[in-house]
């Protein structure tokens, strides 16, 4: 009896709770607002040394976001998006 327990509560707790999904959910969000912004200051922006740091910190926040959003992925079983969208920036 308590195998099973142990083997269900296992299960459970490997899968991501629903507050992880919208953290996901949110993290993505804010994923596609990033590039967004670095996309429009490399376009329509001065050529500051102010505006590229504001370009390299975020470019880090992306970083950073795709590499939770990877996680969650493998976490989730859901996994590969990431990198398309990825790949998709880049080629922009």
């Amino acid at each position: 009896m308590r195998e099973i327990l142990q083997t269900i509560e296992n299960r459970v707790n490997s899968r991501p709770s629903a507050i992880e999904f919208e953290m996901a959910y949110q993290a993505r969000v804010a994923i596609d607002r990033i590039r967004f912004a670095i996309k429009h200051t490399e376009q329509f922006g001065q050529r500051t040394d102010q505006t590229r740091e504001a370009g390299l910190q975020l470019l880090d926040a992306l970083q950073r976001l795709e590499a939770v959003d990877r996680r969650f992925q493998d976490r989730s079983g859901t996994g590969g998006s990431s990198t398309t969208n990825q790949n998709k920036f880049k080629q922009s």
